[in-house]
């Protein structure tokens, strides 16, 4: 079975061909452009479609919520989740321009319209957004600091309004600071080798940290 249909059995035809489209259109890009990894490329369904889409078996974004992509890269996590929640608008920032024209590029193709993608510097948007994703661009407490602001207030899921990060190995030093967050394994949900020391953090905004509890 597919591995997408296999990991959300409710997906529509639809989504599923634009998730199984992707691999085709990024090895198109990275011929002419290095936005995936070599070594990755050819494992892009598990190590950046399944893993982007980990996200999606934590929280369904609600119609009408917002999403910012926080240092997108070739579009990762958020056009997997655009997919996945085709009524939810998302922002995909990263202030690489070569990268960008990569997401432009493939937005388009896959006539996704509830994705903008915007060659910024995340520091310098000024919108509010329900929610943060990410994938390791740096630790959380310059994340922090490159988010600040963004995250509106009014909160509409049973998550409180914040970030959802996407990272590997140990956590405990980078989180020793917070006091407010959750940690998901990603192995919970797909059983890939791939997986086994991956991690969702979710982390509320405004976040409480142990110097003021």
């Amino acid at each position: 079975m597919n591995i997408f249909k296999s990991s959300f059995p409710t997906i529509s035809d639809k989504q599923l061909f634009k998730l199984n489209s992707l691999p085709k259109l990024y090895e198109l890009w990275n011929n002419k452009i290095n936005v995936i990894s070599r070594k990755d490329i050819s494992e892009l369904k598990i190590r950046h479609i399944l893993h982007s889409l980990s996200i999606a078996k934590v929280i369904k974004f609600k119609s009408g919520s917002k999403i910012l992509d926080v240092g997108t890269g070739g579009g990762f996590p958020g056009i997997p989740l655009a997919i996945m929640f085709p009524k939810t608008e998302f922002v995909l920032s990263d202030s690489i321009e070569k990268k960008i024209k990569v997401v432009e590029s493939i937005i388009n193709e896959l006539n996704l319209k509830n994705v903008r993608a915007q060659k910024i510097r995340s520091e310098k948007i000024e919108e509010k957004f329900d929610f943060v994703v990410c994938r390791a661009v740096t630790n959380m407490t310059n994340f922090i600091k490159i988010i600040d602001g963004k995250i509106s207030s009014i909160n509409n899921h049973k998550f409180k309004n914040g970030i959802f990060y996407l990272k590997g190995g140990d956590l405990n030093s980078e989180l020793k600071n917070f006091r407010s967050y959750t940690v998901f394994s990603i192995n919970n949900y797909f059983k890939d080798s791939f997986f086994e020391t991956k991690k969702i953090v979710y982390l509320p905004i405004p976040y409480k940290d142990k110097d003021n509890q």
